[in-house]
């Protein structure tokens, strides 16, 4: 898998209003979005991928997708089955109502190439900020 960092893309319309309608007063996912924007970018993620080879799935999505499996506590295969049938997912991850998601797999693979560079890089602090230097 290689990078080809993107610009993080705008909420669908379809999406946004269909998720203002079922969701007047929001929901936790959708206000992550609002307030925090995408959070992540791909340039944050860049030293996970090699620059050649098949294109990756956007690493800033997989990270949301990863803070958001945990926060419900779902497996990955609950987590992918979430990116495709939640509306309120779909619009924190910038996704079509339409996307098809992936395959549960590629969340276990991108925790390892987290866990793998963070054994050589400063990315421990930012995968464990509670950890003493």
């Amino acid at each position: 898998m290689s990078l080809k960092s993107l610009p993080i893309p705008p909420i669908p319309e379809e999406i946004a209003r269909v998720a203002h309608a079922v969701f007047p007063r929001g929901n936790v996912f959708i206000q992550v979005r609002d307030t925090l924007g995408a959070v992540y970018t791909d340039e944050a993620f860049a030293d996970l991928f090699p620059t050649h080879g098949q294109p990756a799935l956007a690493p800033w999505r997989l990270a949301l997708v990863t803070v958001f499996q945990f926060m419900e506590g779902l497996t990955d295969r609950q987590a992918a089955d979430a990116v495709r049938d939640r509306l309120a997912w779909k619009y924190a991850l910038s996704l079509e109502l339409t996307d098809p998601g992936f395959d549960h797999t590629v969340l276990c693979e991108f925790r390892s190439r987290l866990v793998e560079s963070a054994r050589s890089t400063a990315r421990c602090v930012w995968l464990r900020p509670w950890s003493t230097y």
